[in-house]
């Protein structure tokens, strides 16, 4: 089973540590299906890659490689990169799409450099022209949208979390072993992992479908709850602007931003959020944009799709209210 089609697009499915396929796989599939034949690539321990496999071709896969690798769980991502090049010589693929979590861009960087392809990162979207494939980017804080493409080899895209929407159609399983060898290049050793234990049942902060993220103007860690509370009305997740996160009202993780997460939701609310720069950096992308804010000349207000001018702490109470009641 080693003729792939000509227009195969290489996708590494991430795989958690305990087996679980990483959510971003369906997205990373959806995109590739768009422009060729998607050709997944699942490294897992084993007995939990084959499992894996077959939820993959569930998200559109027309071929599954699967490499079983001891030592996924112990030595942080040459594994990955070892199976993503032995996969790339036999698939011959037009493009590698890898997820841009942090992961994600380490084995791509690591795989470009490895084969000296091209490397495009954190974009929003794929397409084809006459000439082959195409990246998009939406660069300086959304300023700018960019296109990129591969003069020769494939390109090697990391695509941001949440930014397509495309989903492909299940697929009935095809799975082939991908013989994998080692290229013994130095790696961290990881010793072991602890399950996160989450708080509340929200949504993970990068890649979600809904966010409401909270700034400056909440004025404490105690009235920051009301972020908390509008996102549970809604099942989003929470996130912050930098300001709030010096602050002191919430934990560095939940930072959207530059120096933060990048998120690209179909709805981001922004409670008490100028919009700085750095801000708009990593949610300009978002396919609604809902922001309130006391200053009608914040610049949150040039970027949303809608906005309300008042004292938040008035009308996201009201919010959540009529959501509620919109429930029942």
């Amino acid at each position: 089973m080693s003729d792939f089609p000509a227009d195969s697009i290489l996708v590494l499915a991430e795989v958690s540590p305990t087996g679980t396929v990483q959510k971003s796989a369906a997205a990373l599939i959806g995109a590739a299906a768009q422009v060729g034949s998607p050709i997944a690539l699942v490294v897992a321990s084993p007995g939990q890659a084959a499992d894996a496999a077959a939820i993959v071709a569930t998200f559109g896969a027309t071929r599954v490689l699967v490499a079983e690798a001891a030592d996924v769980a112990t030595s942080l991502t040459v594994p990955g990169a070892d199976a993503l090049a032995a996969a790339a010589r036999l698939v011959a693929p037009e493009a590698v799409l890898i997820s841009n979590s942090i992961e994600g861009r380490d084995v791509a960087a690591r795989f470009a450099a490895r084969t000296h392809s091209a490397l495009a990162v954190d974009a929003v979207n794929v397409s084809r022209d006459d000439e082959g494939i195409v990246a998009h980017h939406s660069v300086y804080g959304g300023s700018y949208n960019v296109d990129s493409a591969a003069s020769t080899g494939p390109l090697v895209i990391t695509i941001r979390q949440g930014a397509i929407d495309a989903r492909a159609e299940g697929q009935p399983l095809v799975a082939e072993a991908l013989e994998v060898v080692s290229s013994g290049a130095a790696a961290a050793t990881i010793t072991g992992h602890t399950e996160a234990t989450v708080a509340a049942n929200r949504p993970e902060l990068r890649g979600a479908a809904k966010v409401v993220s909270g700034g400056r103007g909440l004025g404490s860690e105690e009235k920051f709850v009301l972020v908390e509370q509008l996102a549970d009305t809604l099942g989003a997740a929470v996130g912050a602007s930098r300001a709030a996160v010096d602050a002191g009202y919430i934990p560095q993780t939940s930072q959207v931003g530059q120096t933060g997460v990048s998120v690209s939701p179909q709805l981001y609310v922004a409670l008490g959020i100028s919009g700085a720069i750095q801000h708009r950096a990593g949610m300009q992308t978002a396919k609604t944009i809902v922001a309130i804010n006391k200053d009608a000349e914040a610049p949150i207000f040039e970027i949303a799709d809608f906005g309300v001018v008042g004292d938040l702490f008035a009308v996201v109470p009201q919010l959540i209210d009529a959501i509620e009641a919109r429930k029942k």
